[in-house]
């Protein structure tokens, strides 16, 4: 108990030892009063009674290193209790209502705390904040599991390792992809609005879905694909998603993950090595076809000779990936919640069209860049829809270092898994009030000064804003690193859509049914979205 506790060993040999071993040595005493096979069996039973009885102990006694944490009986003493939560998909509302239970520090595992004070957001993601975890979603996703992807490193080798990365995300790369983002906006706009002789279809959003990964896909290897015309007929973001999940169940039961991962049954393994391949396959045709353009690969892998010395093939094969991953699957579930937030909110849904009609007449070009800073209610709809719908619910984790850490007014001992429960915190009246759990974008244009208070109905004494609260692209040197490129691409998929199209549900689509269909793997995935899209100069 005190090697897995203080060591946590993941190498199945010394799982096999440390289980093993000990009842073997136990047995050889008992044969004398048994006989041999009963002997193995009474030692065995004895050896995992002790063991979990150990183990269930020390979690729940005063003694524990987290027992002045409060939470569920059940989360204390296993990580299982969680994992099967998560299993649902719906851990983010689960945790959340945790914390409206036991207040703003909870135990959700034997060692494992969720916050939701905003205070201790620069404590543990800051500068000297805590380090990574080594127990996430992306590590299962990478291509070379020896290699830690970018999302799951921390000190000098992260420092190191984004280096790279932020040369692709500079303002002069962005202006370099901003063609890209543009093409693939007006094709999805297009494919809305093809056939001329039918004004009217009912889709799913699944359209913005293959928008996004398509500009993720030829910003990170220099060549699109076809999908935003023939779909996903080969499969491939199934089999991402698939494997991303498989990989977010590994992240609550790391040290059973090598045996999960052998269930070929379950499918598990092999979602995950599909993925892998995919990105090895994507990376080797960009390496042979060269560079067509100065897309992601060619800041990774040092094309433009701008250091010294390269990269590992690996490495960049590995970070390519990860782009194509993290970047559309993410960027399209915003729109999707964006899209159904507007459509749920008509008096914001004619503002913002209204603000966009004024910018980009007919004729005009939406996907231009240069009005979107100077379009209050295009970025307050964007903010509020990330703020009520995070894109990563759960924050990313980190682990208290050597020593323990004073964050705020908690102390958190050495070793223990830390998340700031960005999904708790973005619905606490503390930091969002009035309208907590509403999209309700004026508290943006309230607190930009783009409209006041009373403008908005409401007292200004009870209006609360807790900028500091919102880190919807996370927090510190470890923040989201594509965060500029993902809003360029929200801001002109939005303005091209509304310019064009007149959206709303399609018949027999219950709204409500739309937050409460959200499947939460580390990423919140976003729910069927069927609509009526019709050309509005036909209207």
């Amino acid at each position: 108990h005190y090697i897995f506790h203080r060591y946590e060993p993941r190498e199945p040999l010394l799982h096999l030892c440390l289980l093993g071993i000990p009842p073997v040595l136990l047995s050889t005493i008992l044969r004398h009063y048994f006989g041999t096979p009963a002997s193995i069996l009474v030692s065995y039973l004895v050896f995992l009674v002790v063991l979990a009885f150990s183990v269930v102990v020390h979690r729940i006694s005063p003694f524990h290193p987290l027992a002045r944490f409060p939470g569920p009986l059940s989360h204390k003493i296993s990580r299982l209790s969680l994992t099967s939560i998560a299993l649902s998909c719906r851990e983010h509302v689960h945790i959340h209502e945790l914390h409206e239970h036991y207040g703003d520090v909870v135990r959700i595992g034997p060692n494992e705390v969720s916050i939701r004070d905003p205070s201790v957001i620069p404590g543990v993601l800051g500068t000297t904040g805590f380090p990574r975890s080594d127990c996430t979603s992306y590590s299962a996703c990478s291509l070379h599991p020896p290699i830690q992807p970018l999302l799951n490193i921390s000190g000098e080798e992260h420092t190191a390792k984004r280096r790279w990365w932020n040369r692709g995300f500079t303002s002069a790369a962005l202006k370099e992809y901003e063609p890209i983002v543009a093409r693939h906006v007006e094709k999805l706009v297009d494919s809305l609005s093809r056939d001329e002789e039918v004004i009217e279809m009912s889709v799913r959003f699944s359209w913005l879905r293959y928008s996004s990964d398509n500009v993720s896909y030829q910003f990170s290897f220099g060549a699109a694909s076809d999908m935003l015309v023939k779909g996903d007929q080969g499969g491939i973001w199934r089999i991402i998603q698939n494997g991303f999940t498989a990989a977010h169940v590994f992240t609550h039961i790391p040290w059973l993950s090598f045996y999960i991962s052998k269930l070929v049954a379950l499918g598990l393994n092999q979602n995950v090595k599909l993925m892998r391949q995919y990105g090895v396959d994507r990376a080797r045709e960009r390496l042979e076809r060269g560079s067509l353009m100065k897309d992601l690969f060619y800041y990774l892998n040092n094309e433009d000779g701008a250091e010294e010395r390269g990269r590992p093939l690996s490495h960049v094969i590995n970070d390519g990936a990860l782009a194509i991953v993290a970047g559309g699957d993410t960027t399209s579930n915003v729109l999707s919640s964006i899209c159904y937030f507007l459509l749920n909110n008509p008096t914001v849904y004619k503002s913002l069209q209204a603000e966009v009609d004024k910018y980009y007449p007919p004729g005009e070009a939406a996907v231009e860049t240069m009005h979107h800073q100077n379009m209050p209610i295009l970025n307050a709809v964007i903010n509020e829809s990330l703020r009520l719908l995070p894109v990563l619910p759960e924050g990313t984790s980190r682990v208290s270092p050597p020593g323990g850490r004073s964050v705020g007014t908690y102390y958190i001992p050495e070793g223990t898994k830390t998340m700031i429960h960005a999904y708790s915190v973005n619905r606490d009246p503390r930091n969002f009030s009035p309208r907590t759990t509403t999209f309700w974008p004026d508290r943006w244009l309230i607190a930009s000064g783009d409209m006041t208070a009373s403008e908005a109905g409401i007292d200004k004494r009870e209006f609360v804003h807790n900028s500091s609260a919102f880190i919807p692209f996370s927090f510190g040197p470890a923040n989201c690193v594509g965060k500029n490129l993902a809003l360029q691409e929200m801001r002109m998929t939005i303005c091209s859509i509304l310019q064009r199209l007149q959206l709303r549900f399609a018949p027999g689509f219950d709204p409500a049914s739309y937050e409460v269909r959200l499947r939460d793997y580390m990423i919140l995935k976003s729910a069927p979205l069927p609509m009526e899209v019709r050309v509005r100069d036909r209207i």
